[in-house]
C-alpha cells in the first residue's frame, strides 16, 4: 500500500474529527508505524523489565485517541504531537501507579541534549520530568509544549514551529531556555 501524502493523512484526520468512522479505519494503517516509532523512543529510555511494551503503549494511546471524538485535527503533525503527549501521560501514570518516589525513585537523570538522544540503558525519570514540565507550564506554557513536542514527540524544529504557529527561531530559543530551566528545576528537586 503506498503511503498517502501528508495532505491525505490530514484529510483523513479531519474527516475522523468530524465523526466519519470510516476515515479512522483508513487512517490507522497510515499512522501506525509513526506511532510505533514514537512509542519506541519513549520505551528506549525506560528501565529494563518495564511492564509496558511498545505495542501496549501504542494500543493504550490508540484507545485514548479514539475516545477523543470530534477533535479539530489541524494536521498530521498535530496528531502526532497529541499522540506523543498521550504516551507521555500513560508512562507517567504508569510510573506513579507503580509507587515510584515522587523525585527520583532510583531512576537515572534525563538527558535533554540538542540531538534528542537518550543513551541505551539510561533510565529517564519520567515522574520528575513530568513534575518539572508542569512547573514550567505554569511559568511559560509554550516552552513546556516545545519540550513535549521535541523531546517526547521527536518533532523537528520545523514541525514544532508548525504545530505551535511560531517561527523556527522562536522554537530554537524556547528549546534552549526550557532545557536550562528544566535542568535547574530537576537539580533543585533532587536536593
Amino acid at each position: 500500500m503506498a503511503e498517502p501524502t501528508t495532505r491525505g493523512a490530514t484529510q483523513l484526520l479531519q474527516a475522523w474529527g468530524r465523526g466519519e468512522d470510516a476515515a479512522l479505519e483508513k487512517l490507522l494503517p497510515v499512522v501506525y508505524q509513526e506511532l510505533r516509532r514514537i512509542a519506541r523512543r519513549y520505551m528506549a529510555g525506560e528501565r529494563a523489565g518495564h511492564t509496558l511494551q511498545t505495542t501496549a503503549l501504542v494500543n493504550e494511546a490508540y484507545l485514548r485517541l479514539i475516545d477523543s471524538r470530534r477533535v479539530n485535527w489541524q494536521s498530521r503533525t498535530h496528531f502526532f504531537a497529541i499522540s506523543a503527549q498521550l504516551m507521555r501521560r500513560i508512562l507517567v501514570d504508569h510510573a506513579r501507579s507503580r509507587g515510584y518516589q515522587k523525585r527520583g525513585g532510583g531512576a537515572w537523570p534525563v538527558t535533554l541534549d540538542d540531538d534528542l538522544v537518550v543513551s541505551v540503558g539510561q533510565r529517564r525519570d519520567v515522574v520528575a520530568l513530568d513534575d518539572a514540565l508542569k512547573a514550567l507550564a505554569e511559568v511559560d506554557p509554550r516552552k513546556s509544549r516545545v519540550v513535549e513536542l521535541r523531546f517526547f514527540g521527536g518533532l523537528s524544529v520545523e514541525e514544532t514551529a508548525e504545530v505551535l504557529k511560531v517561527s523556527q527561531d522562536t522554537v530554537h530559543s524556547d528549546w534552549r531556555l526550557a532545557k536550562a530551566w528544566l535542568r535547574r528545576e530537576m537539580a533543585r528537586s533532587s536536593d
